[in-house]
């Protein structure tokens, strides 16, 4: 019986995070909006060429990828610690890092995905080849849940900070530079042909890691700040 209510529990706060990013929809294009800027203006001010596009495209794109997440996680638990449903939450007799996984499921649904989604669009822009943008898309599907778990865990502790984007920013960035140094080496070994099977795996063992341990360092944050 605790299975299915924690089962239940998963699915409506999921639910719950998809129906509250279509209501502030507008909310979700800043990044997007953001991103795109990011990688139609590095052309235009570095160079055209596509030899030199192709080679620093892996880079731009996982650095547009990095500040864009950081954008949308200034919006992550705003909205429930205004309207009180974050108290909620931490008097809910349901685990409360199984509640959170659900949030930050959906955060990455609505944020994260479009994000990837786009940057395949995008990736043809800066003259990536076929094989590179594959590479790219396994990345983004490993990289942006790390990021984001990451994230939710500074985004907790400076939750109540005024101004708190830029200490959010200073605490997780150290944390994101090993998925950064993974991910664009990845996709240049791909452009040389080279195998990328290292570089995938150090990232899905980071993963790994981090689905059980970022939720519960994210609930312990949010007890401290609540």
């Amino acid at each position: 019986m605790d299975h299915l209510s924690y089962h239940r529990s998963f699915w409506l706060i999921l639910r719950y995070e998809l129906l509250i990013a279509c209501r502030h929809y507008t909310e979700l294009l800043n990044p997007l909006l953001f991103f795109a800027i990011i990688l139609t203006l590095f052309p235009l001010a570095i160079t055209p060429a596509p030899e030199i596009l192709q080679h620093i495209a892996p880079g731009i794109i996982w650095i547009a990828i990095l500040l864009s997440t950081l954008l949308a996680l200034d919006k992550l638990f705003r909205e429930d610690l205004q309207s009180g449903a974050l108290d909620q939450l931490l008097i809910s007799s349901q685990p409360l890092p199984l509640l959170i996984l659900a949030k930050l499921l959906g955060h990455w649904i609505t944020s994260s995905l479009p994000l990837i989604l786009l940057s395949a669009l995008l990736a043809g822009f800066l003259q990536m080849a076929y094989p590179a943008i594959k590479v790219l898309m396994e990345t983004l599907c490993l990289g942006t849940p790390l990021l984001l778990l990451i994230g939710a865990i500074g985004r907790a502790l400076t939750l109540r900070l005024r101004n708190s984007a830029l200490l959010m920013f200073l605490i997780v960035l150290p944390f994101y530079i090993p998925v950064l140094i993974f991910s664009t080496s990845a996709v240049m070994a791909a452009e040389q042909g080279l195998s990328v099977s290292g570089q995938l795996a150090w990232q899905a063992v980071m993963l790994i890691l981090a689905l059980p341990l970022a939720p519960w360092a994210t609930a312990a944050a949010l007890r401290i700040e609540i």
